[in-house]
């Protein structure tokens, strides 16, 4: 009997161990979405979503396998995005989610390296005020992306046949080519050509010729146009064509905190890519956005593919790898508003200016402001928010701790918010196949930027900007770190000055006695490079440019036609020191206007 007594007390421990995992973990299977069914299954993951929710669940499994996802039976909402679309080009802001997670904490979606495959135009996955959530190993893609890819088969004169990519539906109408997909059209269009002898991606107006041209398949697939004489292509070469209107995004994280996505893969992302917005720290590891290696295709992204807005905390970017993005891979930054009343001593009325960002929250209770001159980008004053009040989507009213600054320029300087402004260490990360930067930010906090390849961007590998009279993207630097990275031909398509580092604030008013950033260095970093400069900056204290390496190529024509490897321009405290030219050394190598001679300290004769 004793014997008994011993073995029952573990079986009932195994069982409540078995039972209490079962609790913690819920599987999409178990609510009826199976893999390669091929069936719509939004109801079913997000009745898991909801079950995990319920229950407090820590873990929601996706067996590996495909899972489809329809817009019907997705969640529609209203969300304002940033840097997405005007009242004009969208009007409407509802959104259709394909999942929805929303004030769920400590949750981890486990994929098992499943695919969500993803029908019509659709926000994939949306984080609204969670906290502690994980997504790991899932794979996200569209069968019909929104993105159309058409590759030049045969160019004679007047005569340009195509082959168009599997994933590209097309019908030709009344003799002229329409691209359409599950539930929409392409409209207004964008083209980007990439050249696979050159691996470069530039901006290109071949579909709006092949558009125009008569136009008769000859082959499923195969499309010749009559086109006009002197239209001759480069045969092999891919036109990448999507809509400029950017309706949904790829992910969107909204007001969350400890967000981290890990060995995700996004394969393509509509309109504007992984979104997170006034989200306080955010983790990418090893997410990779690319086309999946063996569907052919060459675009991911229609835009950026990993862009935010007013964040704070921490912003991770490990290992992560961006290839096929029809604007900058990564883009962090926040919003100023412009002044544009004085209610009382206190409080200001202010308005969202870009007119592809508005209606989000950008200020909360007990955020620290500061006051900008937009002539100058200098902060000039700071203030505490205690009471915030919508007005309208474009207008919002602002009442402050304090009293509002004498000086302030009504209808021209901002207000920018720098609680919402975060630390960013971008490591490990490779980027490619895009027509403009690679990586932008802006923000006030410690900049880590180490150790990345950036592998022929088309613009600027990095641009540090500060803006506010143009996107109204804030704001100055004070702390970057750029070293160890290796660049290679990158700013072919231009960008400030063709550099392959760009400082670049919009300040009118160039004085190097009142800089706009601060404390930037860029240390043992490899540039290989077939055109100059190698760095443009502009109003900026405390530039560091030290134990750097410089390497002319030929792989594209010199297309700047500037000597200077270094151009700045109203800087102060300037070093340029231990720099390395392999190859024959340019003869003039700096240039510089509105700063004096003691500004700048240099071992380049």
């Amino acid at each position: 009997m004793k014997k008994y007594l011993h073995i029952l007390p573990a079986c009932f421990l195994f069982y409540a161990a078995a039972h209490a995992q079962q609790k913690d973990t819920v599987y999409v299977t178990d609510f009826g979405a199976l893999p390669y069914s091929y069936e719509n299954c939004v109801t079913q993951i997000q009745a898991a979503i909801d079950e995990c929710k319920r229950t407090g669940a820590k873990v929601l499994s996706l067996p590996e396998g495909r899972y489809d996802i329809w817009p019907e039976g997705a969640t529609r909402k209203e969300y304002y995005i940033s840097n997405t679309s005007t009242e004009q080009e969208c009007p409407s802001k509802v959104k259709t989610v394909g999942l929805m997670l929303h004030e769920i904490d400590d949750l981890t979606i486990e994929g098992n390296g499943a695919t969500l495959m993803y029908h019509g135009k659709m926000t994939t996955i949306a984080l609204e005020h969670c906290d502690g959530v994980r997504i790991n190993n899932l794979h996200i893609d569209f069968e019909r992306p929104a993105g159309s890819e058409i590759q030049y088969r045969k160019v004679t004169g007047g005569e340009t046949e195509v082959t168009l990519h599997r994933d590209t539906r097309y019908e030709i109408v009344n003799g002229k080519i329409r691209l359409y997909g599950e539930g929409w059209r392409s409209n207004r269009n964008h083209c980007i050509e990439y050249d696979p002898d050159t691996e470069s991606f530039t901006y290109s107006q071949g579909w709006n010729t092949l558009s125009a041209s008569d136009a008769r398949e000859i082959a499923p697939g195969i499309v010749r146009f009559n086109t006009p004489a002197e239209f001759m292509p480069k045969a092999g070469n891919t036109l990448t064509v999507r809509d400029i209107i950017r309706d949904q995004v790829g992910l969107f994280i909204l007001e969350s905190k400890n967000i981290t996505l890990s060995r995700l893969q996004m394969h393509y992302m509509h309109g504007l890519g992984i979104v997170s917005q006034y989200t306080e720290n955010i983790t990418m590891d090893r997410v990779k956005c690319a086309p999946r290696p063996d569907s052919g295709r060459l675009l991911a992204a229609s835009a950026d593919m990993m862009h935010f807005s007013g964040c704070k905390g921490k912003v991770i970017i490990d290992s992560c790898y961006f290839a096929g993005a029809q604007d900058d891979p990564v883009n962090v930054h926040g919003t100023n508003l412009r002044a544009l009343e004085k209610i009382d001593a206190q409080t200001l009325k202010l308005r969202f200016m870009h007119g592809q960002s508005y209606g989000f929250n950008a200020y909360f209770k007990g955020d620290t402001v500061a006051f900008v001159r937009a002539a100058t980008m200098e902060r000039f004053a700071s203030a505490t928010v205690r009471d915030v009040r919508r007005i309208s989507d474009r207008i919002v009213e602002v009442r402050f701790d304090r009293d509002i600054p004498t000086s302030l320029e009504l209808n021209h300087d901002c207000v920018e918010n720098m609680t919402c402004t975060p630390e960013v260490e971008i490591r490990n990360s490779y980027f490619t196949r895009t027509s403009t930067r690679g990586t932008l930010v802006t923000t006030p906090r410690k900049v880590v930027i180490e150790n990345n390849t950036y592998y022929k961007t088309g613009m600027s590998a990095i641009l540090i900007e500060a803006d506010a009279e143009g996107w109204y993207e804030s704001g100055p630097v004070k702390d970057v770190l750029i070293k160890g990275n290796t660049f290679i031909d990158c700013a072919y398509n231009g960008g400030p000055g063709h550099a392959v580092i760009a400082i670049h604030p919009s300040n009118k008013i160039i004085d190097a006695e009142r800089p706009v950033h601060q404390n930037i260095r860029i240390e043992d970093n490899t540039f290989r490079t077939f055109d100059y400069p190698v760095l443009y900056a502009k109003s900026t204290a405390g530039l560091l440019f030290r134990n750097n390496t410089i390497v002319r190529t030929e792989t594209f024509p010199a297309a700047s036609g500037n000597p200077y490897v270094f151009y700045l321009n109203g800087c102060k405290k300037a070093v340029i020191e231990g720099t390395v030219f392999e190859g024959e050394t340019p003869r003039q190598s700096i240039k510089t206007e509105n700063m004096k001679r003691k500004d700048l300290k240099t071992t380049i004769k």
